[in-house]
């Protein structure tokens, strides 16, 4: 029999011991809005973030407000880099009612998140085919290329969730462009995803391509995306699309492995949350979760429980539920 005083060293020890088990080890929240989980090599005080920034660019009220959940997002989670709004010159800051919306979504953007706002020239050519005017404004993402005070920036696209900050990205090796390869193209193309994209500022490559966007020289048709491939499709920087690159069709889809990158691993749609840092909402022939659907989309198009197993459905369900709650 031990000593009364030996035993209750061994108590203590495995007390001890328990704690550091679980304080290293806490489970994550599935929910989108959980804390950020990052090495602590992240937390060191000697990095200069106001060399690095976050770019969004909104050209109507439905993307501005987008951008700022994003701001919120970066805010709530924990993140130390600048911010940078680029929005249309005819838009200002001085609220005149309660309908003036995009005033109140600016102000908001600068007084409650820290964001620099930048009036600009958007580039949008006006087209009577709503598309091929959403289109144009999408060329509006390469001015991130002008913000030349900066030495790093991080475009995301606004169609997003934020899990955690992505503030790790800033401090990669130097590359000119970084991105990430859209998974769910392989194996038929091999491309570059523009959702995300890690750039160091040069006015020389803003200069080409704005000069590539131009209707007048683009090809037919030609997305943002097909001009970042043709400049840096065989030079980029690739990107691990876990888990940056997590998209919600990838919930509704029976071949996970272009997204786990093997043929082996399982599909854990539970984990795949867990470890993401964000999630596109990508997922044709649902639109974005700001527009509503027939309901016999749903019905039609969404994935169903195999064997009682829901997960795919609940965390589709969810992360759509989440969006348009916060987006209220």
């Amino acid at each position: 029999m031990l000593p009364r005083r030996l035993r209750y060293v061994y108590v203590a020890i495995a007390a001890l011991v328990v704690y550091l088990w679980f304080s290293g080890h806490s489970p994550t929240s599935l929910r989108p809005h959980r804390a950020p989980q990052h090495a602590p090599s992240l937390r060191y005080k000697n990095v200069n973030w106001s060399r690095y920034a976050y770019f969004q660019y909104a050209t109507s009220t439905a993307y501005l407000c987008n951008s700022v959940m994003i701001f919120e997002a970066l805010e709530r989670l924990g993140s130390k880099a600048d911010r940078v709004l680029l929005y249309p010159e005819k838009w200002d800051t001085q609220i005149e009612s309660v309908t003036d919306r995009d005033s109140q979504l600016l102000v908001k953007a600068r007084d409650w998140y820290k964001v620099r706002l930048v009036p600009v020239d958007i580039p949008v050519t006006h087209d009577r085919n709503e598309d091929a005017e959403e289109l144009n404004a999408t060329f509006t993402k390469f001015m991130a290329w002008g913000q030349s005070r900066y030495r790093r920036v991080l475009h995301l696209n606004s169609d997003i969730t934020l899990f955690k900050h992505l503030d790790e990205l800033f401090l990669l090796p130097s590359a000119p462009v970084a991105m990430m390869r859209a998974h769910w193209t392989l194996p038929t193309k091999k491309t570059l995803a523009s959702n995300l994209i890690l750039l160091q500022p040069s006015e020389d490559e803003y200069g080409r391509l704005m000069t590539a966007s131009r209707p007048d020289i683009r090809q037919a048709g030609e997305s943002d995306s097909d001009i970042l491939n043709r400049f840096y499709g065989d030079s980029a920087m690739v990107l691990p699309h876990t888990p940056y690159g997590l998209v919600t069709g990838e919930f509704r889809i029976e071949d996970h492995r272009n997204y786990i990158g093997n043929s082996f691993d399982p599909w854990d749609p539970e984990r795949a949350l867990q470890e993401a840092s964000l999630v596109h909402f990508l997922d044709d022939p649902f639109p974005k979760p700001w527009i509503m659907w027939p309901h016999n989309l749903y019905a039609e198009k969404h994935s169903q429980c195999k064997a009682e197993d829901c997960r795919n459905k609940d965390a589709w369900t969810s992360l759509y539920n989440d969006f348009r709650k916060r987006r209220k």
